[in-house]
């Protein structure tokens, strides 16, 4: 694609990472930050609307603390606590320099898993940007509970984020952004890691996130949660929404006006043609999963190429507890997750026709709400 069709975006999500935030003696940067903030300024002049989602609380906090480190869920969240307020202080500040007004919105992972807060939250951006305000974003690290969650449960519980990079995606897909650029400590995709290779090759354009491209990860990024991996997975997220990527190095002088000035900076990853509808991005990509059902090789083949229902018959194995109406983990018999969907029965019902006809619903339920256990308009492959 033409770098000045890519960039051709009226509404923009910037990702500005831990490590864009920071010097090398790991200080936040505040001149680094004001150039963002100069940079996307002179965008919204222009007629764009800019979305901010940005790291550096717990970095802020810190500092101010004059801590050596943040271990520790209790302490980590403290620190945000106290680095939150002096962070978007930065933002409001900056942006005010330019008559802007900064709009902080803080999420958790539930935020975007409760379809009917999912909802308000895109109507709340919708209008913040109508009334020319810049949305500055952070995960909600002060009452999360994405790390208790992780540490406290082994039943694979998923979350819908966990880093920045899967939040700005989200983000960006909810709020149908054309262009999402996340900024990092590194020039792109590359080939092979730069850091072991010194010939690794700087990948200009990725057509698709495929297996191949995920392959091309390595290891998370000092200081931050994600790293290369989860910036690909991001990237898949939104052009699968029918969204553009942009992965470049945040530390270069005035980036952002760089790569809407048409300098040909870092990776571009370019939208699918088959576009995932709203409620259908949701169901894959934005709610927490507890619940897995497991299924055969026949229905996974209806439910990939013939896109059917789940219907009970092809169901070989229910794992831990959940409602109806949860969207859940459907497995194939291998353990691979290849697909998630609104689950018309509970736990429990599901367990007990395991392997049954349809017909056999009302037999051993005593009641019949569908035929399915999913239908296959709330079933998305991922």
């Amino acid at each position: 694609m033409d770098r000045k069709e890519f960039i051709n975006a009226k509404r923009i999500v910037v990702k500005l990472g831990t490590n864009v935030l920071r010097n090398d003696d790991g200080i936040i940067s505040l001149p680094r930050i004001y150039t963002f903030i100069e940079d996307i300024s002179n965008l919204v002049k222009a007629g764009k609307e800019v979305i901010v989602v940005t790291s550096g609380a717990v970095g802020m906090g810190k500092k101010r603390l004059n801590l050596p480190d943040t271990k520790g869920v209790a302490l980590k969240q403290a620190c945000a606590a106290i680095g939150q307020s002096k962070l978007m202080s930065v933002y409001e500040n900056g942006f005010d320099t330019y008559g802007l007004i900064a709009a902080q919105i803080l999420l958790t992972e539930d935020d975007f898993s409760v379809r009917e807060r999912y909802l308000s939250i895109r109507t709340t951006f919708n209008k913040l940007l109508e009334l020319g305000t810049v949305p500055v974003i952070n995960q909600n690290d002060t009452v999360s509970t994405i790390e208790l969650i992780c540490r406290s449960q082994d039943d694979g519980t998923q979350v819908c984020f966990s880093d920045n990079d899967k939040l700005s995606a989200l983000v960006a897909s909810e709020l149908d952004a054309d262009l999402l650029v996340i900024l990092s400590d590194v020039d792109g995709l590359y080939d092979s890691n730069p850091k072991d290779n010194p010939d690794a090759k700087l990948i200009k354009q990725v057509d698709e996130v495929n297996d191949d491209i995920l392959a091309l990860a390595s290891g998370v990024s000092d200081g931050g949660r994600g790293g290369m991996e989860s910036k690909l997975l991001a990237s898949r997220l939104v052009t699968r929404f029918g969204g553009k990527v942009l992965i470049a190095n945040g530390k270069i002088p005035y980036v952002i006006r760089k790569i809407f000035n048409g300098e040909d900076l870092g990776t571009m990853f370019l939208p699918s043609d088959k576009n995932l509808s709203d409620k259908k991005m949701w169901i894959g990509y934005a709610t927490n999963i507890t619940g897995k059902i497991v299924v055969n090789d026949g229905a996974k083949n209806a439910l990939i190429s013939d896109e059917k229902s789940l219907l009970p018959i092809g169901v070989v194995a229910v794992k831990n507890t959940f409602r109806k109406g949860d969207v859940v983990s459907i497995l194939d018999e291998n353990d691979n997750e290849f697909a998630r969907g609104i689950a018309n029965y509970d736990s429990d019902a599901c367990k007990k026709v395991i392997g049954c006809h349809s017909d056999s619903l009302v037999e051993i339920l005593g009641f019949k709400n569908y035929d399915a256990i999913i239908t296959r308009d709330n079933i998305t492959i991922l």
